[in-house]
């Protein structure tokens, strides 16, 4: 009898002593740093995706912070230097795949020091053209560059930036030639000169020029994706047509490398359920952003497959 109440005694004591238990994941706060002014299409991304990810776990805000500094590299290495316990995340842009790999590199900085938990925007490449083109597929572009060679003249973002490594890879696939000509300010410009009759082609996003598409001075010949984009369901895909590429422009809600597992799994599952309703891919296409749901470690190896290409890419230059 004493050796019982002795145990009884002894467990009450543990439970007095016990560390508290560890609550629930997130129960305050969650920043998200944005590597670029407000209102572009990362920082529209971001603040969509982690609204409906708040109304969707219920227990905490999250609270957007522009930090486009550097090119957007300030707010990148912040978050890569934050404590890893779920109450700091970010965006980073594809640039992340693209900077360590220019001369000289902008950063050092990798897709290795975070934890994917959703790239809801992966904007591919597409061939757009001028509506009078003398070609209306992919094959006879190719055919037309291959008659000639060197001629065409393709508008690009700027030298290094993931329009021109674009066009750059579809030279490489195809084995044909073309005049790049960069225009740094964005595709706005690259569609004014289209519409002129400056340039006879790009490689870009083409939500960019879904206006002009529209309109019927445009015409998309394909897009480099895994599968046909919401916004164009009709336009085929590189890997349809037999070219297995695919080149995006992404941006990618992350944590940095360290985050317990338990925290990416609240995270990523949140993003999952949103990803599956009718309101995520509303709000994105009312936006004019084509929205895409890769999740997790398949967010990972996405950007550490761009991260190769791009270094072989542009070591080339």
């Amino acid at each position: 009898m004493r050796k019982s109440h002795a145990l009884l005694a002894a467990a009450l004591a543990a439970s007095l002593f016990a560390a508290p238990a560890m609550a629930a994941y997130p129960d305050h706060d969650v920043t998200v740093v944005i590597p670029k002014n407000p209102g572009g299409g990362t920082d529209l991304t971001a603040r969509g995706i982690t609204m409906m990810m708040e109304k969707d776990l219920k227990s905490a805000k999250f609270v957007p912070v522009n930090k486009p500094d550097g090119n957007g590299i300030v707010g990148m290495v912040d978050v890569s230097k934050a404590k890893p316990d779920g109450y700091t995340l970010g965006m980073v842009t594809v640039e992340l795949a693209i900077f360590p790999h220019q001369k000289p590199p902008k950063t050092q900085l990798t897709y290795d020091a975070f934890e994917s938990i959703i790239a809801p925007i992966a904007a591919p490449a597409a061939l757009i053209v001028p509506k009078d083109a003398p070609y209306d597929d992919l094959n006879g572009f190719v055919e037309y560059l291959k008659k000639h060679p060197g001629e065409v003249m393709m508008g690009n973002s700027g030298m290094g930036a993931i329009w021109h490594v674009a066009t750059l890879a579809f030279e490489n696939a195809f084995g044909v030639k073309v005049k790049h000509i960069p225009y740094p300010k964005g595709t706005a410009d690259i569609a004014a000169a289209m519409a002129g009759k400056h340039i006879n082609g790009t490689l870009a996003d083409p939500s960019s020029f879904k206006t002009q598409i529209e309109a019927g001075n445009l015409k998309i010949l394909a897009v480099m994706s895994e599968k046909r984009t919401k916004m164009f369901p009709d336009v085929p895909t590189f890997k349809e047509l037999g070219h297995d590429m695919a080149i995006r422009a992404w941006a990618t809600l992350v944590a940095p490398k360290g985050t317990p597992k338990e925290v990416l799994d609240v995270l990523r599952a949140s993003a999952k359920r949103v990803t599956e309703t009718k309101e995520f891919t509303e709000h994105f296409l009312k936006l004019g952003i084509d929205p895409t749901d890769i999740i997790g470690e398949d967010a990972n190896k996405m950007m550490k497959d761009d991260d190769a290409m791009f270094e072989k890419y542009l070591g080339s230059l």
